[in-house]
């Protein structure tokens, strides 16, 4: 099941002023195959986060939900986050 159209999501993305694309899937998996530009911070390593909490950050992984229990977590530490879906819907390049 999808959690929501990963196209659409990007294209949000792309259209909002500082965003960070985040592929929350650990780090095996985003080095066999990611979106270009995404940052890889796995579902693992989530409650880790560096990043500044105003930074807009768009969420995904395989399906989606991985993709969401990261959104929750992020969003009880006080980040704007949305969780878009998960590469399996992607209909662009792939980065390796």
């Amino acid at each position: 099941m999808l959690f929501g159209n990963i196209n659409k999501g990007l294209e949000e993305y792309r259209s909002t002023k500082g965003a960070v694309l985040v592929d929350v899937r650990e780090g095996e998996e985003f080095r066999a195959g990611h979106i270009p530009g995404a940052v890889n911070i796995p579902l693992s390593a989530i409650g880790r986060i560096t990043l500044p909490k105003g930074t807009p950050l768009f969420l995904y992984c395989l399906r989606g939900t991985r993709s969401r229990r990261a959104a929750g977590i992020l969003k009880k530490m006080g980040y704007r986050v949305k969780s878009i879906g998960g590469i399996s819907g992607y209909r662009g390049e792939i980065a390796r």
